[in-house]
């Protein structure tokens, strides 16, 4: 009887520091946590100041020697680079090296395929592996179609190489067919909501901010929540009631991260574009996270990348039970801030009461007497506006609410009256 143990993999990160100011040293210990996301060891880190990156081996010659000698000294399995590497690149390292190369693109992929769940996210998962493995293809195919002479080589590689493009160009297509389907079952959802008028906010954040714990603790959502990077990727949808007469679809999203791959942006277009169709967004923040600031930059980075513009933004400072001593907590881009602490559910209500002056601020305040033929109405008030209070006359029912301004014209004049 042999027991199969299962190979830990021990890692050297590798970073470059091309401008003054650069922040390769914040940028490593991220990659580093992600890195433990995937189960690796990182055991030594290197960082290179350059005008910019070498275009064969991503650091220079001398440091890639250094490198050979720290995996020697360590007994590493192999390196990860902070920046998506060309194939170019990650083939020289790797010739020159003698072990595996990866970079954080990799990285962020295999954490992405380990978490996704529902099949919208295992196909986007696989997309973005795909788009990310075509590019590697077409650099090796490249560099096959230059070698010169030996039997059996350009020839059956290129024919190899070619099939695998082939097989990986179709797969790609499947694929974004399905995306296709996913995405259409997304308006239809969008439409119904809009013709309810329901009020949708999509909570928005860095990655490990605390989004799926804020969710969970205002809806009991029971979705996972984790000390880690990218703990969630499929959006999950809940009902929340902010009082007697307002209710608002909190909707959750994947986390953002600096350095975040296109072919993720790409791929999880169809997810991030929750935040793209939410009346509102509720941006929550790692209050006690050094790297705040970068943090909240990053997001509205990626917000304007999805073209995420104009909406009320409630900030929420989370984790504020973290910081020992009150600081001055700020959001320029937010509408309202608050200080919260998600997991033991301090600053919550003031947070329902703020989300309700919030949807308010948006509804128009109307009182008349509707006609008892026209008595539906009130059905569609109660369910996308606020009832404050109605007196059944002779005449009809008196009533006094805050109506969405999209369902004000149906109120007030009535069907008929249109």
């Amino acid at each position: 009887m042999h027991e199969n143990k299962k190979i830990e993999e021990k890692v050297i990160l590798v970073g470059v520091n091309e401008h003054e100011g650069d922040d390769a040293e914040d940028s490593l210990a991220e990659l580093a946590e992600l890195v433990r996301t995937a189960g690796a060891v990182v055991c030594g880190t290197v960082i290179q100041k350059l005008e910019r990156r070498h275009p064969g081996t991503y650091v220079g010659t001398g440091k890639v020697q250094e490198i050979r000698e720290l995996i020697a000294y360590t007994e590493a399995t192999g390196i990860v680079c902070d920046d998506e590497l060309s194939p170019a690149q990650m083939r020289n390292l790797a010739d020159l090296l003698d072990t595996k190369v990866m970079d954080r693109t990799l990285i962020i992929l295999d954490i992405f395929a380990a978490r996704a769940s529902t099949s919208e996210g295992k196909i986007q998962v696989e997309l973005a592996q795909l788009r990310y493995e075509m590019t590697r293809l077409t650099g090796y195919g490249r560099s096959m179609s230059r070698l010169g002479g030996g039997i059996g080589t350009r020839g059956p590689g290129e024919k190899k190489l070619e099939m695998d493009r082939r097989l990986i160009a179709n797969r790609i297509s499947q694929l974004k067919r399905e995306l296709e389907e996913v995405r259409r079952h997304r308006e239809v959802t969008r439409s119904r909501r809009m013709r309810n008028s329901q009020p949708v906010a999509a909570i928005v954040g860095y990655t490990n901010a605390g989004k799926s714990t804020l969710l969970n603790t205002l809806t009991q959502a029971n979705v996972l929540e984790m000390d880690a990077l990218f703990a969630t990727l499929d959006p999950t949808t809940r009902l929340l009631e902010l009082d007697k007469s307002q209710k608002l679809l909190l909707t959750d999203t994947v986390g953002f991260i600096r350095k975040l791959p296109h072919h993720l942006i790409d791929a999880f277009r169809s997810t991030l574009e929750e935040a793209k169709y939410a009346d509102y967004l509720i941006h929550v923040v790692d209050a006690s996270n050094p790297q705040m600031d970068k943090q909240m930059y990053i997001v509205y980075e990626t917000l304007h990348r999805l073209e995420v513009e104009n909406k009320p933004i409630l900030t929420l400072f989370n984790k504020i039970d973290l910081i020992s001593e009150p600081q001055h907590l700020h959001d320029a881009k937010a509408d309202k801030t608050l200080s919260v602490s998600a997991k033991s559910g301090s600053g919550l209500d003031e947070v329902k009461k703020t989300l309700s002056e919030m949807l308010r601020e948006d509804k128009i305040l109307m009182e008349r007497v509707i006609p008892y033929a026209q008595a539906g109405i009130l059905a569609k008030i109660r369910s996308a506006g606020e009832l404050i209070s109605e007196e059944y006359t002779e005449d009809g029912i008196f009533i006094k609410a805050y109506v969405p301004k999209a369902l004000y014209p149906l109120a007030a004049f009535g069907e008929d009256d249109k």
